[in-house]
């Protein structure tokens, strides 16, 4: 009998030391792991853009996100946590924007995705984050579709829409005498979405327009002599401009060449950005009406900051691009911050109907359609010591060029 009690006693305390070992090993893993956790103390954020293929928007875009993550940081980060943005070029292509994403959701571990220029890649990477259930905060596609027809919960966009710079366009474009018009656009989703939302607009501000003529020469490849001449042929009274980058040179240089431009108004898209407007120098075609960025004469206390930062940084001047980059990773920062966690639906949650501050002022994330608020100038082209500037511009704010709330609800598709 003492044996056995014996026995039972030397087992009981080898299970009692055996579960104190467990307790404590499991212990031990667990502050290891916290203590993993409080010594990485970083957010990352997943950006993805064409930098290969359109690098004189995306370099300084990509000036402009690393001042913003210098800025945040030095603010105290993401709630206390560093901010680190894991960047990935998609070299144009939709197919490669989306393994990129992939890659920086399932190897970075990224929190959310930013970024992309290109409207049929941002519309990839939104697919891909509806279908992953990840944020997408998408920085420059500028299609309808994005936002709407195509739009989803996951979703949100920062630069103002196709749509919205049409509007803005189409308001000075309608007080010209001209009735018959002309389009010349990239063959692609960006160039088809700005034609169509601008004839709508225009034609519905005035239905004597005539629109006599459609070129659609293909994204970076334009040959711009066939397109002028088939422009010219059509006579029209007015061009609608959607082309931009080394294609709105070619176009430029060939229209001035064939008198395309003389006598005629000119409307266009992007044309005032300094990315696109400072190649042209010398053969800035004048009084073209445009949307664009005209930072030295922008007197504002919030666009003075963002523009001492940004000199004093890079020794240059900002492109529009700057701004976009810039004010991409201030919102992902501010809806991180006041969602105060990763989780996807609480980020959503805290995106919508979410303002903040940018270098044009106050914006908005709508709860409706996830379109901000950001607006842009209009003005015209003029000819300045050699070199292309945007005179006469004013800031339209994005607000007041966005239809109504019923309006969205037929374009977007319920979540």
């Amino acid at each position: 009998m003492q044996r056995r009690k014996r026995l039972l006693n030397g087992l009981s305390r080898n299970f009692l030391v055996a579960g104190l070992g467990v307790m404590l090993g499991s212990m031990a893993t667990f502050a290891l792991t916290t203590s993993v956790m409080a010594q990485s103390g970083e957010v990352k954020i997943g950006e993805i853009n064409s930098y290969s293929l359109l690098p004189a928007f995306t370099e300084p875009y990509r000036k402009g996100w690393q001042l913003a993550v210098e800025e945040i940081n030095a603010a105290g980060g993401i709630n206390g946590k560093k901010l680190v943005v894991v960047s990935k070029d998609d070299g144009g292509k939709p197919a490669d924007a989306q393994t990129a994403a992939n890659e920086l959701v399932s190897s970075e571990g990224v929190v959310m995705l930013t970024g992309t220029f290109l409207s049929n890649i941002g519309l990839a990477v939104s697919d891909f984050a509806k279908q992953k259930k990840v944020f997408f905060l998408a920085a420059e596609p500028l299609t309808d579709a994005i936002t709407w027809s195509k739009g989803n919960r996951y979703t949100f966009r920062l630069r103002p829409s196709n749509y919205m710079q049409a509007a803005m366009l189409v308001e000075e474009a309608a007080k010209l005498p001209a009735k018959r018009w002309a389009t010349i656009a990239p063959n692609y989703e960006y160039g088809q979405s700005a034609v169509a939302v601008f004839k709508k607009l225009l034609s519905e501000k005035r239905p004597d327009i005539q629109w006599v003529d459609e070129q659609w020469p293909p994204q970076g490849k334009i040959d711009a002599g066939p397109v002028v001449q088939a422009t010219a042929s059509a006579n029209p009274e007015a061009i609608l401009n959607v082309t931009f980058g080394a294609d709105l040179v070619k176009l430029v240089r060939e229209g001035n060449t064939r008198g395309l431009f003389k006598d005629r108004a000119v409307v266009s898209f992007l044309t005032g950005e300094p990315e696109y407007l400072d190649p042209l120098k010398e053969e800035t075609p004048e009084g073209w009406i445009v949307t664009g960025y005209p930072w030295y004469s922008i007197k504002t206390p919030e666009h003075d900051a963002f523009l001492k930062a940004y000199q004093g940084k890079y020794n240059d001047y900002p492109r529009l691009g700057s701004i976009v980059g810039y004010q991409t990773i201030k919102a992902a920062a501010a809806i991180l911050n006041q969602a105060k966690s990763d989780d996807p639906e609480k980020m959503i949650a805290a995106a919508e109907g979410l303002s903040m501050p940018s270098p044009f002022g106050e914006i908005t994330f709508r709860k409706i359609d996830h379109q901000s608020t950001l607006g842009a100038f209009v003005g015209k082209t003029a000819l300045k010591d050699g070199k292309g500037v945007m005179v006469n511009s004013t800031y339209r704010k994005g607000s007041d060029f966005l239809p109504s709330d019923a309006e969205v609800e037929k374009l977007r598709p319920k979540d």
